[in-house]
C-alpha cells in the first residue's frame, strides 16, 4: 500500500519540466487509481497556475471516468423510468465537472428547497395554486434565471453549478423544477418541443406550458407553435407531448457535449458521447 507521503511526492513531480518525468508520474498515478484522487483534488485547489490546475483535473477525470461510467450504466440498467433515476443520472454526469463532487450535499439542498413550501401546499386550494407556488419558489424566492452570459458554458448546463449560480440553460432550470416537483408530488413533466426545452403541467383540469428560461412564464400553445415556425421547424403533435426520462437525459447529455465542445474540451465531449450512445440504445429498444 503506497503511503500518503509517496503520493504527495508524485503529485509535486507533476511540476517537473522534464516531459519524461511528467509522463512517468502520470502513468504511476493512473496505476494507483482513485486512492490518489483526494490528494490530487487538494493539490488542484492550492494550485495558482491555471494550466497546472487543468493538468491535475485531467488526471483526476481520467482516473475517475470508469467509476462514472459504471455508476451511470448501473442507473440505466435498473429500469430507467422515473424522476429519481433521472436525478441520479444527472448528478453522476456532474462528476465530469467535479470528480470529487459531494452529490449528497446537492440532494440535501433540493430537499431543503422543497421543505420551504411543503407546508404551504397543504393549504393550497387548487392544483394550479400548487403549480404557481413551486414556480414562485424557484424563480422568485430562490432567484433562478436563464443564463444569458456565455450561454453554452458547462456551468450553465451542469446541475450542481446551476444550483450554485442560480442560472442555467432551459433544460437545466427545468430539471430543478422537475426534481422539486418530484419531492412535492406536483405533476410536472418535461416536454418534447425541440430547440428550447419546456415544461408541461398537466392536471385533471388543465394543461399548461411553462418556459423555465423566462422565470417560469406560462406559455400557450400558439406561442409554442409560432416559436417553432420562427426557428424553421414544422410543429408536430409530438412536440406538445410529455418527454420520458430517457429522452430528457439524452437531450441533457447532448447539451453537455455541446458545452464542452464550445469550450474546446474535446476529451470530455468524447467521453460523454459514449454515455449518450448508451442512453440512445436504451431508448431504441423500448
Amino acid at each position: 500500500m503506497i503511503s500518503k507521503s509517496e503520493i504527495e511526492s508524485l503529485i509535486y513531480l507533476l511540476d517537473d519540466p522534464d516531459p519524461f518525468v511528467q509522463s512517468e508520474v502520470k502513468g504511476r498515478l493512473f496505476e494507483l487509481g482513485e486512492q490518489v484522487v483526494p490528494l490530487l483534488d487538494q493539490h488542484k485547489s492550492e494550485e495558482a497556475d491555471p494550466q497546472n490546475r487543468d493538468l491535475i483535473n485531467g488526471i483526476i477525470q481520467k482516473i475517475t471516468y470508469s467509476s462514472i461510467e459504471e455508476g451511470f450504466t448501473d442507473v440505466l440498467a435498473n429500469g430507467f423510468s422515473n424522476m429519481k433515476q433521472l436525478e441520479d443520472a444527472v448528478f453522476i454526469l456532474a462528476r465530469f465537472d467535479d470528480p470529487t463532487l459531494r452529490i449528497s450535499e446537492y440532494r440535501h439542498q433540493l430537499d431543503q428547497y422543497a421543505a420551504r413550501i411543503k407546508s404551504d401546499l397543504r393549504y393550497a386550494l387548487s392544483a394550479t395554486e400548487k403549480l404557481h407556488r413551486l414556480l414562485d419558489l424557484v424563480f422568485v424566492d430562490l432567484g433562478f434565471k436563464g443564463g444569458l452570459k456565455n450561454y453554452y458554458q458547462p456551468d450553465n448546463a451542469h446541475l450542481h453549478k446551476v444550483i450554485d449560480n442560480r442560472s442555467g440553460l432551459p433544460i437545466s432550470l427545468a430539471l430543478v423544477v422537475l426534481f422539486l416537483a418530484r419531492r412535492l408530488d406536483i405533476p410536472f413533466r418535461g416536454m418534447q418541443m425541440p430547440v428550447h426545452f419546456m415544461l408541461m403541467y398537466e392536471s385533471e383540469q388543465e394543461k399548461l406550458f411553462v418556459d423555465p428560461f423566462d422565470r417560469g412564464k406560462i406559455i400557450n400553445y400558439n406561442q409554442c407553435y409560432y416559436f417553432l415556425k420562427q426557428n424553421g421547424i414544422e410543429p408536430k403533435s409530438k412536440h406538445f407531448q410529455p418527454a420520458d426520462e430517457s429522452t430528457i437525459l439524452a437531450r441533457y447529455t447532448r447539451n453537455l457535449i455541446r458545452s464542452y465542445r464550445k469550450k474546446g474540451q474535446e476529451k470530455n465531449a468524447v467521453s460523454l458521447t459514449k454515455l449518450l450512445q448508451t442512453v440512445e440504445m436504451m431508448s431504441f429498444h423500448r
